[in-house]
This record gives structure tokens, sequence and C-alpha cells, in this order.
């Protein structure tokens, strides 16, 4: 019986990250001419995210996180024991840290609009997480949705150029308002805090 032929084609689409990544560096090497269009198709990737789509995906991680997954990471240990409070707030964190780190990298990299939306998305989808009922990790750090959404935003706005900083909190506090009514005073709090820390 013979082997089925491997085509180019599925082999790039089993390549991983790292892989890919050398094969575009090398692909911009050999072609520099294709290095403007390769730029703005990473800018268009890394605006793709609204911030509807970053809630919903927030929102998911955090309310998925069970009891199983909670009493895995506390209890007792070969290093000691762990609260389930303290677990259930590593897990949360975890759980988000990818999005805070994509809206840092975003700002890094001059971005500023794709790191508003993803972090009026991450607020958003704490926000909505904030009532669950859950016997897990939500269940057992009810205040980390309030608490972390404050932090998210002190991070977007120190993170955020001095030049734009005060438009991108006045912009980001209008569309709070909107998507978190509840939290937006000590959202200000936060972000004042931010932004005097940085003056």
């Amino acid at each position: 019986m013979s082997r089925p032929k491997i085509t180019a084609k599925a082999v790039i689409e089993k390549l991983r990250p790292e892989e890919t990544a050398a094969v575009l560096n090398q692909l911009l090497g050999k072609h520099p001419e294709l290095k403007s269009e390769a730029e703005e198709l990473a800018i268009q990737m890394m605006s793709a995210a609204s911030i509807e789509d970053v809630a919903e995906e927030v929102y998911v991680e955090l309310t998925s996180i069970d009891l199983e997954t909670l009493n895995g990471r506390a209890g007792s240990h070969s290093w000691g024991y762990v609260e389930p409070s303290e677990a259930a707030t590593e897990l949360l964190t975890e759980a988000i840290e990818g999005w805070v780190e994509e809206m840092k990298r975003s700002l890094e990299l001059g971005l500023l609009a794709p790191a508003e939306a993803l972090c009026a998305g991450i607020v958003q989808g704490l926000y909505r997480a904030r009532d669950t009922k859950s016997d897990g990790a939500l269940g057992w750090a009810v205040d980390f949705p309030t608490e972390e959404a404050g932090f998210v935003v002190e991070e977007f706005l120190k993170a955020c150029p001095p030049s734009s900083r005060k438009t991108a909190y006045a912009n980001l506090m209008q569309v709070l308002t909107q998507r978190a009514p509840e939290w937006v005073e000590g959202l200000e709090r936060a972000a004042k805090r931010a932004v005097r820390q940085q003056s």
C-alpha cells in the first residue's frame, strides 16, 4: 500500500508558530518587496479583535474553571498548603493573562486603538462574569472580576505613550461607561491613579 503524497500545503498547515515565523522571515529575506504587504497584513490581524469577541472569550475562560480544576490547584501539596481562594485567584489570572499580554504587545507596537479594544473587551468580560454563580474558581474569588478590571485599566494606561495617555483615558472611560456601568467609579479611580503615577 502506497503512502499518501504529502503536499506543501499540508506541511505549511502543520507548522508550529515558531516554524511559521521562521518561514515568513526567510520568505521576506528573499522577497523584500513583500515586506510592506506583510506588515499591513500583520496590523490588520492584530486589529481584528472586536470588544464583543474579546469579552465573550474572557467570560468563557473565567466561567469554565470548574471545581475539579480548582481542587487540583488548592489543598495540600509537597510545597505546602494552598488556600482555595488563593488557588482560584491564580487560575482566574492565568485564564486571561494572554489577553492582558496581547493588549500590552499592541501598545508596544504603537497600535493604540486595538489595545484599547482589548482593554475594553477584557473589562467587559470580567463585568459579565461578576454575578456568575459558580462552585468553581469564580465562587471562591468573588472580588476577582472587579479588582482585575481595575488592574487591567491601570496596565493599559501605564503602557500608553505619554502623549496619548489623556486621550486614551477619556476614550476608554467613555466606552466603559456603556459596557461596565456599575464599575465606572472604581475604574475611574484606577485610571486616574495610573495617569498620576505616569505624569
